[in-house]
């Protein structure tokens, strides 16, 4: 209870123009928000753009929050953000570094580093991480995102369903064939690392 007087607080001072307070909910939700862009959209430049206008946006909007979970609330702003890269992107196709390192097998793991991890260790995990993110940018955008809140971020349904404007059951639809596409992916081998890929080759023979 602390917790959530201790955020409105914050949000009301922040509707009063208090910078300083708008601040400290970045802190609280900039990390949350730039994974759901960088998963999203692949790419760590577009995703840290993306995280900035949407705290833009949301001290911008402010008085518009009626009230509810601030953190819905401005998943949602990013999730808007993202698919308006994403249909930009589409009308105006690139290639970014990080685009091409990802489909060259490479990781842009943002996580910060394990010292206790030895090096082949940090290296496999890169690798599945890069694999991961290469088999969610297969998904549609429709269930790229319900798998990133449900399965990265460990939202619950109806947290999901508010963030991306859809009914229960659809969150729950869009979810299961998504896992089951990304789990299709990750089996075909192609994806995972050169370790990993052995392993599933030996579970189909």
């Amino acid at each position: 209870m602390a917790i959530v007087a201790e955020e409105q607080y914050l949000i009301e001072a922040s509707r009063q123009g208090d910078v300083e307070s708008f601040n400290q909910l970045v802190l609280q939700y900039e990390g949350r928000i730039y994974n759901l862009c960088y998963r999203m959209l692949g790419q760590r430049e577009a995703a840290a753009d993306v995280t900035q206008d949407t705290f833009f946006s949301a001290f911008q909007h402010l008085r518009r929050f009626r009230g509810g979970s601030f953190r819905s609330w401005i998943l949602r702003i990013a999730t808007n953000r993202c698919y308006d890269v994403l249909r930009s992107q589409q009308r105006h196709p690139t290639t970014s570094l990080d685009a091409a390192l990802i489909a060259e097998g490479g990781s842009l793991d943002f996580e910060p580093p394990d010292h206790h991890e030895l090096p082949d260790e940090v290296a496999l995990r890169h690798e599945l991480s890069g694999a991961i993110q290469r088999a969610l940018i297969g998904l549609p955008e429709d269930q790229r995102v319900v798998v990133i809140l449900a399965d990265v971020q460990g939202l619950p349904y109806e947290e999901i369903a508010q963030i991306t404007h859809a009914n229960i059951g659809t969150v729950k639809s869009r979810l299961s064939r998504g896992r089951a596409r990304l789990r299709d992916a990750l089996k075909a081998g192609e994806l995972l690392p050169e370790r990993y890929r052995h392993e599933s080759e030996q579970q189909r023979t």
